[in-house]
């Protein structure tokens, strides 16, 4: 990682209120490559070497962020992000040594939140860790969709038993609390402001995941899939060639 020139002028971007991530990482020199620029940009980071450990990590709590290497001892990084997901929605940014398809997809699938390719370029994790936690702590505008249940602005939004309240950024399905991540919530609260109308990976990407043409677009077609198995396999339909749309009734 070329960590020197990616952090010139590191003391204007560093972050107001440190946060605290947790990397789980097999390879001391990665570790603690990764660990060491992060710090740079102000983060106070954690550390594991194995999955074990970083599950152990984080159940004692206090992050804002976890990076998981897919390779790991003990308890690989897809098998790890499967463990956290039952207990947390906490975003997770997977590390792939290769980029190859199937790690991506089962980091996804998995629940993971978005990933980079090792050797990691430090601006690039940065960007990526900014947007998560923006998603993170994302509070919706005010709303000009639909809803049958009640005047615009003024109840959830509902699409026939799914009902989004994007005040309280809560979902229920059939009455039932549905648990998201920052991610899936945002990316439903991208449908759900434009009922019927096609949205391309593209523009998701750009609204959602906070970048554009450098991102990946399997990112948005495995969390399209997640955010099916939550709200239904029929509420997204899929427009071949254009993208998704949320069907209204």
């Amino acid at each position: 990682m070329n960590d020197d020139d990616q952090v010139s002028g590191v003391a204007e971007s560093r972050v107001p209120d440190p946060l605290n991530m947790l990397l789980v990482e097999d390879d001391d020199a990665i570790r603690r490559s990764v660990q060491l620029a992060l710090e740079r940009y102000g983060y106070r980071v954690t550390v594991a070497a194995d999955g074990l450990g970083g599950l152990e990590a984080f159940r004692d709590g206090g992050h804002d962020l976890l990076i998981l290497d897919v390779m790991l001892p003990e308890l690989d990084g897809i098998g790890l992000c499967c463990r956290i997901r039952e207990q947390s929605q906490v975003p997770v940014l997977m590390m792939s040594a290769r980029g190859d398809a199937l790690d991506v997809v089962a980091g996804l699938e998995a629940g993971a939140d978005d990933y980079v390719v090792k050797p990691v370029d430090t601006a690039v994790m940065v960007a990526r860790i900014r947007a998560l936690l923006r998603r993170a702590t994302f509070q919706p505008p005010a709303t000009t969709a639909p809803a049958r249940s009640a005047a615009p602005g003024d109840g959830p939004l509902v699409f026939g038993d799914l009902s989004v309240d994007t005040r309280g950024m809560e979902v229920r399905r059939a009455g039932e609390l549905i648990p998201m991540t920052p991610t899936e919530l945002r990316l439903l609260l991208e449908f759900a402001a434009s009922p019927g109308v096609v949205l391309d990976r593209r523009k998701l990407l750009r609204d959602v995941w906070d970048y554009g043409w450098e991102g990946d677009t399997r990112v948005v077609d495995l969390c399209v899939l997640r955010l099916r198995k939550k709200v239904g396999s029929g509420r997204i339909e899929t427009v071949r060639g254009f993208g998704y749309k949320l069907v209204r009734g």
